[in-house]
């Protein structure tokens, strides 16, 4: 008697589509033995990352400029020169809640100098500058989930 699967198991199915839905996650992929099951979804905000926005870039609450004072404009393109997210997961801009933020904008930073952590797994991952620059924008919140390929942070 074979033990491969003939049919499709459809409650694992629903189950999946249940974890999406719990977590915001856009993909979701298991694979249990020669059974190999993907369930995704397409996000509405992945396909606002291929035109520029037409919003502000959120700034952080102790970071928010008073009345009056200009915001910085985020640049032409911010897809060009975006940070984008490695890693599903939930971006912190600062190591610690009562901590000073990693980078601000208009802060200049080094190749490999650290600009927000990913929480993944209950793992704290350190991201990067992949180049030395200007912070333009910060395109996220703190504590804010993101997915693969998001852009985070502008570095002209």
């Amino acid at each position: 008697m074979s033990t491969k699967m003939t049919g499709v198991d459809q409650q694992l199915i629903r189950d999946l589509a249940g974890i999406l839905n719990d977590t915001n996650l856009s993909e979701i992929e298991v694979e249990l033995g020669d059974l190999k099951v993907r369930v995704s979804r397409q996000a509405p905000s992945v396909q606002a990352f291929a035109a520029p926005p037409t919003y502000a870039a959120p700034v952080p609450a102790a970071a928010a400029p008073t009345a009056g004072a200009p915001i910085a404009a985020p640049a032409a393109d911010p897809s060009k020169n975006a940070v984008p997210s490695p890693m599903v997961g939930t971006a912190y801009l600062a190591p610690s809640p009562d901590a000073k933020p990693f980078v601000e904008i208009g802060q200049k930073v080094k190749e490999g100098q650290t600009l927000l952590i990913i929480e993944a797994m209950k793992t704290m991952n350190q991201i990067p500058a992949p180049r030395a620059g200007t912070v333009t924008a910060i395109l996220i919140e703190d504590a804010q989930p993101v997915e693969f390929g998001m852009p985070l942070v502008v570095i002209e």
